[in-house]
């Protein structure tokens, strides 16, 4: 899975202006996680339509765009089952970059994981990663 980090000041109507990009573009988006670090906005997108998402997106002024490989990982949602996967990562020194719950219910929870070493965490996750 692919997903969209964009870096801008932080103002009003931001949120506004990237959604209405993608919404004017047909994309669905399947998650956001938007958090205000100092005067920056930190936003990053999981959509339906990676490639014409970036396009929509690269005409809005003020902002940076950068992409990222997640892992999709579906674990029990119990404690401690992302730590055996965070574990699992630091005990074959793979950095985790960021860790999102894309959804979550009951019985399990979908986790999208990005690392600095992609294949190597994947072949880490086997038995629980959907795809990367």
């Amino acid at each position: 899975m692919k997903q969209i980090h964009i870096v801008g000041i932080n103002r009003l109507g931001l949120i506004a202006d990237l959604t209405e990009a993608l919404a004017q573009g047909e994309i669905n988006i399947e998650s956001v996680d938007a958090e205000e670090v100092g005067d920056n906005a930190v936003v990053v997108f999981n959509v339906d339509q990676y490639d014409r998402a970036l396009q929509c997106l690269r005409d809005i002024q003020g902002i940076q765009i950068v992409t990222e490989d997640a892992i999709l990982v579906k674990l029990k949602n119990q404690p401690g089952a992302l730590a055996k996967v965070a574990r699992r990562f630091t005990d074959a020194g793979i950095s985790v970059r960021s860790v999102r719950f894309i959804e979550r219910d009951d019985e399990f929870a979908l986790v999208a994981i990005s690392t600095d070493r992609t294949d190597a965490a994947l072949a880490l996750v086997a038995d629980v990663s959907f795809f990367s």
